[in-house]
């Protein structure tokens, strides 16, 4: 894996700050992806947790910025695969779909977030009348959202090093 990501300014606003840290795991999970087999790709090596594969985790990722910021912060539909119940998880369902694919939709949602967050104000709350996160201000969601993409860009590390030894950070 080549390093190209970088860390955000050491100086900025806020926005700039979060948005450094936000955008950079972001890439680094799309990074994690370079150069994996579609075999190793969905290759599930966590028995209590079959889902938990790198595709898995990208889809997974794609669904929650959706909910996150055009569900419960716009207050819009709540029909993606991450709101059924059955099959339990859903979202981290992705047998039969390549991970470029997957790369590329999760990529696709991060710019339709970075809109959404460009539009409006850090103290702006969400809209969604069903959910009660959706009364947390656009900066939670933001610190939660880097919370949840970093939490996940450290399982993809020990995936992929267990799948095929490749590591790094950035």
């Amino acid at each position: 894996m080549s390093a190209a990501n970088v860390r955000p300014p050491f100086v900025g606003d806020e926005r700039t700050q979060l948005m450094g840290w936000y955008d950079l795991q972001r890439s680094l999970v799309a990074w994690k992806c370079e150069s994996l087999s579609e075999a190793d790709a969905h290759r599930s090596i966590l028995t209590a947790s079959p889902l938990m594969t790198v595709a898995g985790i990208v889809s997974h990722l794609r669904w929650t910025e959706q909910t996150w910021f055009e569900v419960l912060f716009l207050g819009g539909a709540d029909d993606g695969p991450q709101f059924r119940d059955d099959p339990e998880d859903a979202d981290m369902r992705v047998d039969g779909v390549p991970l470029d694919q997957l790369v590329d939709a999760y990529r696709a949602q991060c710019a339709r977030s970075n809109e959404i967050i460009a539009a409006h104000g850090l103290d702006d709350v969400g809209r969604h009348p069903d959910y009660g996160s959706a009364q947390a201000s656009l900066r939670w969601m933001i610190i939660h959202m880097i919370e949840e993409t970093a939490r996940h860009v450290g399982h993809l590390d020990i995936i992929r090093e267990q799948l095929d030894g490749a590591v790094g950070y950035y």
